[in-house]
């Protein structure tokens, strides 16, 4: 089940979090030197995602798995105007990894995206050692655009990254027909 993350996940945020700390860390955002703390409180981290929700650049939403807390896929940097994008990014903790989950919930997020949302182009930025987020866009059919050197700052250092997108008009990405050959 994929919803919207609230105030009353933060239980389940912080113990999934710490469970999966080994998991999750070589691919979580860090602050660079110079830039002031980053939030590392679940409530500085709602707050933060909770307003982006709210001025409309941001959609942060909870997975589940059987009723329990999983992982996240966020929508971030909604763009308006003439541009309509915005990046997506997640994490699941390691239990329920190679499952197809995360690959069903940013298919499912793509969707609102395109639909609701009304965006034209989504993108998903993953540095180029993360195999388990690069099956993830190799499921779902996503194509490769660009490569971006020392793209964010990940894991206490500026990582480059590798990026996907799909624009609204390639979403969802099509079967090749069938070859229909006639037998006589």
């Amino acid at each position: 089940m994929l919803r919207p993350l609230s105030r009353r996940d933060a239980e389940s945020w912080r113990r999934v979090r710490a469970r999966n700390h080994d998991w999750l860390s070589p691919w979580d955002a860090t602050a660079p030197p110079g830039s002031g703390p980053r939030p590392a409180t679940y409530a500085s981290v709602i707050q933060r995602l909770r307003a982006s929700g709210r001025a409309g650049t941001g959609l942060p939403f909870v997975i589940e798995v059987d009723g329990r807390f999983a992982g996240q896929v966020t929508v971030s940097n909604v763009v308006r105007g003439s541009a309509q994008f915005a990046s997506i990014g997640y994490w699941i903790a390691q239990e329920y990894a190679g499952r197809g989950i995360v690959p069903d919930a940013v298919a499912r997020v793509i969707d609102h995206c395109f639909g609701p949302v009304g965006l034209h182009r989504v993108e998903i930025c993953i540095r180029p050692e993360n195999t388990n987020s690069l099956r993830v866009v190799e499921k779902l059919g996503l194509r490769e655009v660009g490569y971006a050197p020392r793209f964010l700052h990940i894991d206490g250092d500026w990582r480059d990254h590798r990026i996907y997108a799909v624009t609204t008009e390639e979403w969802p990405p099509r079967a090749p027909e069938p070859n229909h050959q006639s037998h006589k």
